[in-house]
């Protein structure tokens, strides 16, 4: 299966943008972001494409976005953290090396903070960031056959026996990340 090394998601502010750098320059490869795409294609801040044209019409920008670099980008690529909403991203990435970014509900509010920036939590972060885990950690734990947790807690157990966790910040290297046979 030709595609991405690896293909990294998870919620806003978990890192897979740092995280995608550093293992791309890593494994000597090149690093793509589809949420830089969506950017490029508009011509204008994401924030601004959910304030002038709404969420359904950012979405679908996300998933051209989404295929083009998956069919595209042989090195590691980072999604935006609600592109997994769509079935046919999920669909998309089955079989792939995926690993899923996490992060706990204090670490993510410290990292994103309340900036305009950041659309879907512009009212009560916290509450608006738990909502969002709610309804797609299920869909990133689908999709991921690897979980890392990208803050000082790292998850009790795997949400699925296929996975497995490695937590950036105690390790002192990053696991090995192979493509499937």
């Amino acid at each position: 299966m030709s595609g991405p090394l690896v293909v990294l998601v998870g919620p806003m502010g978990v890192g897979k943008s740092t995280v995608g750098e550093l293992l791309a320059a890593r494994l000597g490869t090149t690093y793509r972001d589809t949420d830089a795409d969506v950017v490029a294609a508009a011509g204008k801040p994401i924030a601004e494409i959910f304030y002038d044209e709404g969420e359904e019409h950012f979405r679908a920008l996300e998933r051209r976005a989404v295929e083009a670099a998956v069919a595209g980008h042989t090195g590691v690529l980072a999604l935006g953290g609600g592109a997994v909403l769509d079935a046919a991203t999920r669909k998309l990435l089955a079989g792939r090396p995926v690993a899923y970014l996490s992060m706990d509900v204090d670490e993510a509010v410290r990292r994103v903070g309340l900036g305009a920036a950041r659309p879907l939590l512009a009212v009560n972060p916290r509450r608006q960031w738990r909502e969002l885990m709610d309804a797609r950690r299920p869909l990133y734990e689908e999709v991921a056959r690897t979980v890392v947790a990208t803050d000082e807690h790292t998850p009790k157990r795997s949400p699925r026996r296929s996975s497995t966790h490695w937590n950036c910040r105690r390790a002192k290297r990053p696991p090995a990340w192979r493509t499937p046979a």
